[in-house]
Formats: C-alpha cells, structure tokens, sequence
C-alpha cells in the first residue's frame, strides 16, 4: 500500500498547474520564468522567500514530516518557537589521519575528513560509506562503518598510492561531492561524483569505487563547488561558487534534470543564488572581523524539505589558526529561495587551540543520516597549524540532533494553541514528534469555518504525554481520517508543558512519512521513508542527545 500510495504522490509531484509555472508537491506554484534572475545578491537586505509572504491558499502535506521551521504551515499560533542545536558525539572525532598516505608528502600535514565529498547509508549492503579528502587535497579515500562511528579502511585494490584510496586521477583535486542516486535506474550510475582538478570533472560509478572516465565538465566554476538532488522537482542543482565585489564568495545556481552534461559557459551565466548577508555579521567576540562570506552551500532534501548547510568564513586572522569556517542551517520549501531564521553556528569552530575543530569546519555531501530517533551530521574540522608537524590536521566530526529537532514549538504548564492554515491530505493517520512527558497534547480538526469536525474534537482527543519522535494521535470512536481524505481542513493543537516538532499524515499503521531521507540510515530501503516504525527506535534517553 505504501508503494502505490508513493507512486499516486509522484504522479502528483509531476504535475503543473494548467495556468502558470510548475506546481509543486506542497501547493506552491513557482513562476514561469525559473529559476529566478536577480540583479544583485541580497547582501543588505535578506529576502523573505515568497511562499512566506504568499503561501498556497491550501498546503498539501502528502509528502513528509512537517517541520516548523518557519511560518509557512501556521496560520495563529500562541506556542513559542525555539531553535535547537546538535551535541558533538563524545567520540568526536570520529574519524582521523592514521596512515601515511592521509599525509602530505610536503607540508607533512595529516588530513581524513570530507571537503564535502560524502556520507551515506546503503541500503544495498546495509553499510555505512564515507568518501573523504586525504592528504590536504591530493587524494579521496574510502571508508565504511557498520554503526556510523567506528570507521574501517578497506583494501579496494583499485588504487595507485594507498590501500584505499579511489582510482579516480587522485592527484591534487580539491573540493569534491559524492552522491548515492537511489532514484537511478541504471547500475553503473548509481554514484555519482563531481570535483574540482583544474576545472570541474563529473563521473558515475555502480559501487561508489571504481568511477568511469569524465563525463566532461557541467560549466565554467571556481574550486568550491558542490552539487545535489532535489528530488521534489527531479533536478541536479550545481552550487557553484564565484565571487562580486561587496559580496565576496558567493553562490550562482544551475539546475538539469540529467547528471553529466555541459550545462553553461561562464558561471556567471547562471542566476545569482546565496550570499552571507548582514545578518551574519553578528558574531561572538572571537568572530568579529571583516564581513563574512558564505564558503559554500550543501543542501539535501530531509522529509517535506530541502536543508542548507552554509559554510561561512568569518575572514578573521589569528596567527597559525586555519580559516574560521563554520556551518549554520537554511531551510527552503521551493528549492531556490532559502530561509535562515537561526544564525548561530549549528557546527562550530573551537576556541582550544588543541581541538580538531580549531578552525575550518564544513559541511558532508549528503547533509546527515537519519539514524533512529536522531540525527548524525558529519564534519570536517582542522588543526593543521603549520609551527607542529604533530597536529591533528583535518577530522571527521559527527553532531547528533533529535530527529526533526531543528525547531519546536513550545508551551508552558499554562498551555497554548496552534492553528495551521488550509491543509489537504491523502494519507488517513495523523502522527506526531512529541517531547512533553510531563505536559500534555491534544489535536482537533477544523472545517472551512473554523468548526470542530465531530469526532475528531480535542475533547474527543486521547491526549499525549509522550517524549518520542513518532507517535500517532488518535480519536475515540473513530479508527483514522479517513473521512478528511482530500478535503481542506486546519489542525489545530493544544499544547501544556512540552515541544511539538512535527506533524505529519500517513497512509499506514507505520506512520511512514513518505518523506526524504537525506543521506539514509538503517531500515530504510530508499531515499524515502516508506517504513515509519521499521526505522525508529523511540525516544532517546541519553541526555547527551537532548536538544539544546
């Protein structure tokens, strides 16, 4: 049922609207002309993304959890929104230089992290993959794990320098992205990879290990260049790093719903996409310096959404300290325009000069894992002062998040409401990612006029007291929604003492999202969640992976 369930969605996702530009999965009706052409980057001014100022008059929430990370599914609401933060694994870093080919031969640096590149789960065999930099941008190497924290060096015995090191002109690349394309119906591309060598270069691969011969190069671009699939429009979209003046490092976009094909000239052929804003100047003390740029930007689709990972360079200069590069989080609902309510670093530099993640920490190629009740983001981090040929050089560091633990909503033993806006649905059960053990929730479903539809009241409600990332809310009397099916109706939730996540409506018992799944995790067997409990393991006790 939840194949077919899935397919109906597809269908729906490629439709269009009969007057107009493409209508999205979510009620969004993007303009004819796309993508978007700017005169200029909105350095000064940050632009609202138009579906905030003009959302659909009915949301369709059929395609994952529903995240409140801005005010895009809200219509009222008395709760307070809170921001939240991941903790660094105790075991960070999780993933270092070890042998002598992670070493360069001439600054004698030792460096085994992503520069993007890629950590992903495989369904296929059940394993974890890390694609990494090694030896401060001569090679990339390979690793898996079985839990995502214990990493292993496997002997590929397709290598020229290292035992595990990819056949893949190894010498001197810089940035580089991998991506496992579970939507590929051809086995021998099932990877797919792009990175820059004098120029930017993409190949495929069937196993992430050996890769063919270059497909060529998409366009004209500058070394940190990344690229993604959003798989809500079906389209490969190039984050390509260039540069203006009173901006600095910025990012230009193309987008092709075929991987491995000459796409532009000149970068600045493409539209003008992100740049670190005025809003990112406000930093703490050790921060403040000339006005920041955005590194580069990372994206991957995680349930209803696309998530960004901004790296940004905070342009200051401490002596031997590498470059002061951090993450923060962007959260878009069309693909395009990003929203970025949270500014605080998400993955921090330290301020110990001894700590992997001195300075220079970036984002993974596949944004996180969904592991569970959490979620695992992995990042490099250097040390690589030049004054120790000892130093840590470049890690692998993991941050770990409550799953959909971006935002919450929040109430006090008071209590309050929420009333979403116009909302359709083709799923028949409503679920919940709760933390309110000691508080309590309860749902009711309006109609057009803002009327309790009987049964589905709040006092009819069976109220919540649960901490757990996947509950199901339920009626007495009444089995599921499935009256509601296809009908535009608001929910509206009453909150005491807790935090309210997400919501979403499932087609079945499971209470699979039908979401996206960024990078994976165990029990998923694609880039969707079409499995719900299979993949869940219930709330975390552990307190260091509570929210902040």
């Amino acid at each position: 049922m939840v194949q077919r369930f899935a397919t109906l969605v597809t269908v729906l996702l490629a439709t269009r609207a009969a007057l107009g530009g493409e209508l999205l999965y979510n009620g969004i009706e993007l303009p004819d002309n796309w993508p978007p052409r700017a005169e200029s980057f909105a350095r000064e001014q940050p632009v609202l993304p138009p579906y905030l100022s003009s959302p659909p008059k009915v949301i369709r929430i059929d395609v994952g959890r529903q995240l409140f990370v801005d005010d895009f599914l809200i219509e009222e609401s008395t709760l307070t929104r809170s921001y939240h933060q991941p903790s660094w694994h105790p075991e960070s870093p999780v993933f270092k230089p070890e042998t002598d080919w992670e070493r360069h031969r001439n600054r004698n640096i030792p460096f085994a992290a992503p520069f993007s590149d890629g950590v992903w789960y495989d369904p296929r065999d059940r394993t974890f993959k890390m694609w990494y930099l090694a030896a401060t941008g001569v090679f990339t190497g390979y690793a898996t794990s079985e839990d995502g924290v214990r990493w292993t060096r496997p002997k590929l015995g397709v290598a020229r320098w290292g035992d595990n090191l990819l056949n893949i002109e190894p010498v001197q690349r810089d940035s580089s992205t991998v991506w496992l394309d579970l939507e590929e119906t051809d086995p021998a591309r099932r990877f797919k990879m792009m990175y820059y060598r004098a120029g930017l270069q993409m190949r495929v691969s069937p196993d992430g290990i050996t890769w063919s011969e270059s497909l060529g190069a998409p366009g004209g671009s500058s070394d940190r260049s990344t690229f993604f699939y959003n798989p809500f429009r079906k389209v490969w979209v190039y984050s390509i790093r260039g540069g203006e003046r009173n901006v600095g490092r910025c990012r230009f976009y193309g987008e092709s719903p075929k991987f491995g094909v000459p796409l532009w000239g000149h970068f600045r052929e493409l539209p003008r996409w992100a740049c670190a804003d005025r809003l990112d100047r406000v930093k703490p003390v050790e921060y403040v310096g000339e006005c920041p740029d955005l590194y580069n930007l990372d994206a991957t689709p995680y349930e209803s959404l696309m998530l960004g990972l901004f790296s940004i360079h905070a342009k200051v200069t401490e002596g031997d300290r590498p470059k002061i590069n951090y993450v923060t989080l962007g959260y878009s609902r069309d693909g395009f325009h990003w929203h970025r309510p949270d500014r605080r670093p998400f993955l921090d530099v330290s301020s110990d000069k001894d700590s992997w993640n001195y300075g220079n920490v970036q984002s993974a190629g596949g944004g996180c894992l969904v592991m569970g009740d959490k979620l695992y983001f992995y990042c490099s981090g250097r040390n690589s002062r030049r004054d120790k040929d000892d130093g840590t050089g470049g890690s692998t560091g993991l941050a770990l998040l409550r799953r959909d633990g971006f935002a919450s909503l929040d109430a006090n033993e008071t209590g309050g409401t929420l009333t979403t806006r116009p909302l359709s649905f083709s799923g028949k059960r409503l679920f919940v990612n709760l933390d309110a053990p000691q508080g309590e929730l309860r749902v009711e479903v309006l109609d057009a006029d803002g009327k309790p539809i009987a049964p589905f009241t709040g006092d009819n409600c069976q109220p919540l007291s649960v901490d757990a990332t996947l509950r199901e809310v339920r009626w007495q009397g009444v089995p599921d929604l499935a009256t509601l099916m296809g009908k535009p109706v608001r929910i509206r939730f009453h909150l005491k003492s807790g935090r309210l996540y997400s919501f979403w409506v499932s087609p079945v018992e499971s209470g699979a999202s039908l979401g996206y799944v960024a990078a994976g995790g165990p029990g998923f067997t694609s880039n969707r969640d079409t499995v719900g409990t299979a993949a869940d393991k219930g709330p975390s006790e552990r307190s260091d992976l509570k929210s902040k």
